[in-house]
């Protein structure tokens, strides 16, 4: 995405900044200089400006990944080690501007100790900024988990038009289509700091989004309503949920990502500053509205994590401190680099990270030198998605009610990849120093998509760990948490104050069972009871209730309409006190 700017433009920018073979050291806001010479963008729409044909989805951040990019255009030390971390996990990718910028990043590589003979590569790739988080290209999938695309929006920075043409080097070097939002009627100014996905359709942002395509807007693009830019959003990226947020007072660039990020479908990690000080009660503000007006894609509240937004030399931003921020934070694979700044305070993020992200290496860089630029370890990353993801979606067991649950604990995931799943297993344990049990799960009547599977009850008091890891038809096997068995999920199983009793109904045999209307769902009761009769889907939501009151003894018939329901694999559950039994539905 592009900018055609003026011989002039370029001779006063490098009069006013300076330039030498590395780098301009620009920040990641706009400079006073630069704002006074930004003519409006004149497009050139490089790559493919109409929507991608089949329906997409934006990778989250946690996801697989084949690369880390980043631009070698200052601060040479954190990008180091960067590199140091990053290429443990992936390959790293450096874009140069010219071939003098590649020899003097690898002589700094090697005289640093990093081994740059694998997962290491350089390609000349035309750059203004280090800030490559913001203008580089994002990676989204056709059909949950086929073709990789490439989708890349135009960069805020119009007097930096080098940076926003570098997704047509990187493009290319990936093998990868590039989609472009630099044409008339979908033409749209995004950056990638103020953007985060779930990976389910779900995307957040501050309403920056909104105040730089709006009418009058000093880019030149053509004006847009709220409902346009979600309409492109939904067709380039494919974001159907696009939550945006009020704009911080002290954060000048007003980009999410300095003050929070998605830890998994339904978990935020948050900054906080004490009570009363600079950004902390508009962030209070906003993740409250967003705790308040929405759900998590699995339909249930978020959940939010704090970590501490750290003082310089005890001042906070409206006294004249940095903006430090720990959110700032990057994703490769196992490993997540965090931005460091002073011992006092680096400690309890390191501890929060840890604890929010069992079996995650945590790689704290030291960012005080690029802080005051209004950016840290975030902001100069960018992720490149793998080429064929094994893609696991599962929404973590709450605290179960008893050790009374004569079918276990149901689990429920998605699990795709392109050539399809021949098979998935769970795998548990109460005791992290034991070997892991596993069991297999079942697959539901849509290919590659739902599967089932249950942990055996448990002792009251107990805590059980585990994980589940799909194998592809090609092969490929990977877990999730990726970080497993290292890393897992975790419930408690609370203490139970009654012996386990026997079961007073029980749940029988389902038919016509696959179904496509009227189903029978009996039971055989001891005596009178009380329970529920409710459907799952296979990520464990709630799709119909069949009963709800009163058993009587003996036998009995209830009945759902399996024609209401999608094709694929549900689950019946009955459910009398704390007893709970599962039957597997199948709707064609």
């Amino acid at each position: 995405m592009r900018t055609k700017t003026t011989l002039v433009l370029f001779l006063a920018l490098t009069i006013i900044m300076g330039s030498n073979a590395q780098t301009n050291e620009l920040p990641r806001f706009a400079t006073d200089a630069e704002r006074q010479l930004e003519p409006p963008l004149s497009l050139l729409t490089i790559g493919i400006t109409t929507p991608p044909l089949a329906p997409v989805r934006t990778m989250a951040e946690w996801e697989e990944l084949q690369s880390l990019i980043i631009t070698w255009n200052g601060q040479s030390t954190i990008l180091t080690e960067i590199v140091r971390a990053a290429r443990l996990e992936c390959k790293v990718l450096i874009c140069c501007s010219s071939q003098q910028v590649v020899n003097l990043a690898k002589n700094k590589l090697t005289s640093s100790g990093v081994d740059i003979t694998s997962n290491v590569e350089f390609i000349i790739a035309p750059n203004d900024s280090i800030w490559v988080r913001d203008y580089g290209p994002n990676s989204v999938y056709a059909n949950d988990v086929d073709s990789l695309y490439f989708v890349d929006w135009i960069y805020n920075r119009p007097s930096r038009p080098k940076d926003d043409t570098i997704a047509t080097s990187i493009a290319p070097y990936f093998g990868v289509p590039l989609y472009s939002t630099s044409a008339a009627p979908t033409d749209l100014v995004n950056t990638g700091g103020n953007f985060m996905s779930d990976g389910m359709g779900t995307a957040f942002a501050s309403s920056l989004i909104l105040n730089e395509n709006e009418f009058g807007n000093p880019y030149g693009v053509t004006n847009k309503t709220e409902a346009q830019i979600d309409g492109i959003m939904s067709d380039f990226m494919g974001i159907d949920r696009y939550i945006k947020m009020t704009p911080l007072p002290y954060d000048v660039i007003h980009h999410i990502d300095m003050h929070m990020k998605l830890l998994d479908e339904e978990t935020l990690l948050v900054g906080q500053y004490p009570a009363g000080v600079a950004d902390g009660p508009q962030i209070e503000a906003n993740i409250q509205y967003v705790l308040d007006n929405f759900k998590s894609s699995f339909g249930t509240p978020y959940k939010v994590v704090r970590i501490p937004m750290p003082p310089e030399a005890g001042q906070y931003p409206n006294t004249t401190g940095d903006y430090r921020t720990y959110a700032n934070a990057v994703f490769v694979n196992k490993t997540i680099l965090v931005p460091f700044y002073e011992q006092a305070y680096d400690t309890t993020a390191q501890r929060v990270w840890q604890e929010s992200m069992p079996g995650y290496k945590v790689v704290g860089i030291n960012c005080n030198s690029i802080i005051p630029s209004l950016g840290a370890i975030h902001c100069i990353t960018k992720e490149v998605g793998v080429n064929e993801p094994l893609r696991i979606v599962h929404q973590a067991l709450e605290c179960q009610d008893n050790g009374n649950t004569p079918g276990g604990y149901p689990i429920y995931a998605t699990i795709q990849h392109r050539t399809g799943i021949t098979g998935a297993k769970l795998f548990y344990t109460t005791d992290l120093f034991a070997p892991w049990q596993s069991t297999d799960m079942w697959q539901g009547i849509i290919p590659n998509d739902d599967w089932f599977g249950s942990i055996p009850s448990q002792p009251g008091g107990s805590t059980v760990y585990y994980y589940i890891e799909g194998t592809a038809v090609n092969g490929k096997t990977l877990a999730r948490p990726i970080t497993a068995p290292d890393g897992w999920w975790k419930f408690c199983v609370s203490l139970s104050s009654k012996a386990e009793e026997p079961l007073a109904a029980t749940l029988l045999n389902i038919y016509p069972n696959p179904a496509s209307a009227v189903t029978v769902v009996p039971l055989q009761s001891s005596a009178k009871t009380y329970g529920s009769i409710l459907v799952f889907n296979s990520l464990g939501q709630m799709v119909q209730k069949v009963f709800a009151g009163e058993i009587p003894a003996g036998n009995s018939n209830h009945f759902l309409d399996a024609g209401r329901l999608a094709s694929g694999a549900y689950f019946v559950k009955l459910q009398t006190g704390g007893q709970v039994q599962m039957k597997k539905l199948v709707v064609r």
